[in-house]
């Protein structure tokens, strides 16, 4: 009760143990994200066109990693829950059964990509653009394996409560990156300069440098030895059609958000090389900024999973609303930038400025005035997905984001950017309004879904 003696240190009960459980998490998320963000800061450092491309590919590949990721996800409840029954037959089987499962999504992903430079032109992309965007994923999609093969690993063993050095190994692997971007991108130490190609390379190259490192990691580990197999043959069915019934729902729900920021980028390329390149900047800033409210999202559903068990309704609103506050105000806080030195943000990524890049720049800092608002909205739709699952409900997310996003939000954005010719300005405020709108129908739900326990919270 929020008038009660006892509000106050229970709020302060239930902040400090989301953050606890969140800030290692945001901690590792933003050691991942600067992967991309290499990325993005190198391509910044040539041409406008090459910054198009490149960021438009890498929308494409994070797509496709998204919808691989989110097949394997569900490994690691599926080894909790044998952990926890001591079947370890089934923990056995898990590793191979994600490997088969992620290869698979992966090598369909990669014969995708190497035919969508006509497509991509059909949909109104600038051709030299579109046929960058091909070029570096022809060349940077072979990565798409040893990401879901990193990706299984890193499930499992999060599952089993033994994740190991996650963040040491995504550190160097940043460290890796910003080598290989230096040396063949821009090419230093000798090395041919490749530009946008030298991009696409590392980005194919560094997940396998992760994967070896994590599993050399797990095979050493004493309590993964015998429970990490690398062969496919020792999976059973039943461990793949786990896996797979898991799987799929989580697959179309990261492909559902990631296709919506994805098809938006396509629309924004109608709009010309200038537009497109504004977009790749502000959606990595945007992205950057997100991974605290996935990392809060993760920590709210792991504790409201814990008092949804109990039945206590009360304290699993409190906890949802108590995370919600808690990233709503950093969300506030990140915004103040945006609007006071919007410059020099997107200076960060731009390295010619003005002279280099005047249009894409004008249009980048106009678009973080836009983000400030759209990233509260972006955290709210993260964490009532968050509260969701850790209520139990993993189908509700996924058709309230096709609702949201594809009924509401795409529309909006077509209509406002194309039809009343308000361009890139536009699409991003339609992008907005589709993610308030997300967010909205998920707290609606959370709401419902807290109705639904039987028997009241003890006093």
């Amino acid at each position: 009760m929020v008038g009660t003696p006892h509000a106050l240190p229970r709020w302060r009960a239930d902040a400090s143990l989301i953050l606890r459980l969140a800030l290692p998490l945001i901690l590792t998320n933003f050691a991942y994200v600067s992967l991309t963000t290499l990325d993005i800061v190198f391509l910044g450092a040539l041409e406008p066109t090459d910054l198009a491309a490149g960021g438009l590919a890498i929308a494409l590949f994070s797509q496709f990693r998204a919808m691989s990721n989110g097949l394997v996800t569900g490994i690691g409840n599926l080894a909790a829950e044998a952990a926890v029954r001591g079947d370890e037959r089934t923990i056995a089987t898990l590793v191979p059964a994600g490997l088969v499962l992620g290869s698979a999504a992966s090598a369909l992903f990669i014969a995708v990509a190497a035919l969508l430079e006509r497509p991509l032109a059909w949909l109104g992309q600038d051709r030299s653009v579109a046929a960058g965007a091909v070029q570096f994923l022809t060349i940077a999609a072979p990565g798409l394996l040893p990401c879901a093969w990193f990706e299984t690993l890193r499930h499992f063993t999060s599952g089993l409560k033994l994740p190991g050095p996650l963040l040491g190994i995504t550190l160097a692997s940043i460290a890796l990156s910003a080598a290989m971007n230096y040396g063949l991108a821009l090419g230093h130490w000798g090395l041919p300069k490749l530009g946008l190609l030298g991009v696409a390379c590392t980005t194919a190259v560094v997940p396998l440098f992760s994967f070896a490192a994590l599993a050399s990691v797990a095979k050493r580990h004493p309590k993964l030895r015998g429970r990490v197999s690398f062969a496919p043959w020792q999976t059973t069915r039943e461990a793949l059609a786990s896996v797979w019934r898991l799987g799929v729902p989580i697959a179309g729900t990261y492909g559902s958000e990631a296709g919506f920021f994805s098809v938006l980028t396509l629309l924004i390329g109608t709009l010309g090389v200038h537009a497109l390149a504004a977009q790749t900047v502000v959606n990595q800033v945007v992205y950057i900024v997100f991974m605290i409210s996935t990392g809060i999202s993760y920590s709210v559903s792991i504790h409201i999973s814990e008092a949804w068990c109990q039945g206590d309704a009360a304290r699993a609103r409190r906890l949802g609303y108590t995370g919600l506050g808690l990233g709503l105000a950093v969300m506030v806080a990140v915004a103040l930038p945006y609007l006071a030195i919007p410059s020099s943000i997107i200076g960060l990524f731009m390295h010619g400025g003005a002279e280099a890049h005047p249009l894409a720049l004008e249009l980048a800092v106009g678009g973080l005035t836009i983000a400030a608002m759209l990233q509260l909205f972006d955290c709210g739709q993260a964490i009532g997905n968050g509260l969701l699952r850790g209520a139990g409900d993993t189908a509700a997310p996924f058709k309230l984001s096709l609702l949201g996003y594809w009924c509401i939000g795409l529309p909006i954005a077509y209509l406002l950017g194309v039809g009343l010719h308000l361009g890139v300005y536009g699409v991003w405020a339609g992008l907005t309004l589709g993610l308030a709108a997300t967010a909205a129908l998920m707290l609606w739900a959370f709401e419902l879904r807290l109705g639904r326990l039987k028997y009241p919270a003890p006093s």
